[in-house]
């Protein structure tokens, strides 16, 4: 009894709006989607590694991505993985050649259920990442009750079986003197399976792990890599 409650276990998001809309928040045992708009692919990062940090429950992170991502759209930085609220020595990074390596190292992941969530990152749109693997992912999660967390770049949303997709770009946050504020992110809710779909404009709280009502804005954003312009909203 105990395991299947963990397996259905519902993790609020901290936002109150978008935990209504989701029936109290995000569920573990399922599969979730974040596609990233275009030039957003650092804010969508920021926000997956939110959501899986409220769904980890404190557990280890397996981040899965594939080699030439940090090429594209940059990588991922231990400090700011700090400053963030995300411990480094809690994350696991595989680096890995092809989607076809990401989903076979995830669906192997997914058994184990000392994770807390297990992050799948792909670039573009291969075809074997379709509606049928999909549904081993939603499997394979169910079966042990580790969430993943599937993140796209340069990939338009399509027939999947994940309980909930967000589409997310940047957001303008409170800036004030050196203090340039917390992540905020405009997150659109373009599938739940529980629910309603919505958008909103919320902010990340590094200090308590969580999202929250955004503060006062004034044109900052989640800084895009070095080589792309970033975009206030």
């Amino acid at each position: 009894m105990r395991d299947q409650f963990q397996k259905q276990a519902i993790l609020p998001l901290g936002y109150a709006p978008a935990d209504a809309e989701l029936k109290g928040g995000v569920r573990r045992g399922a599969l979730h989607e974040v596609f990233a708009v275009p030039g957003h692919e650092v804010t969508a990062a920021a926000f997956t590694a939110g959501l899986a940090l409220r769904l980890a429950e404190r557990k280890h992170l397996l981040w899965i991505g594939q080699s030439f991502a940090a090429q594209e759209h940059g990588g991922l930085c231990p400090t700011g993985l700090f400053e963030f609220g995300l411990d480094p020595a809690k994350l696991i990074l595989l680096s890995v050649g092809h989607a076809e390596d990401a989903l076979r190292a995830s669906g192997d992941a997914l058994t184990c259920r000392a994770l807390g969530a297990v992050i799948i990152e792909v670039i573009g749109s291969p075809k074997i990442l379709d509606l049928t693997a999909s549904r081993r992912l939603v499997l394979a999660c169910e079966k042990q009750g580790v969430p993943a967390v599937l993140l796209r770049f340069g990939a338009a949303p399509q027939a999947s079986a994940a309980e909930t997709r967000w589409l997310v770009k940047a957001a303008p946050s409170a800036f004030a003197g050196e203090n340039w504020g917390q992540p905020v992110f405009d997150a659109s809710l373009i599938r739940n399976r529980n629910g309603r779909t919505g958008q909103w404009v919320f902010e990340w709280s590094c200090d308590n792990g969580r999202f929250a009502e955004r503060q006062t804005a004034s044109g900052t954003v989640v800084p895009a890599p070095a080589h792309r312009q970033a975009e206030a909203a």
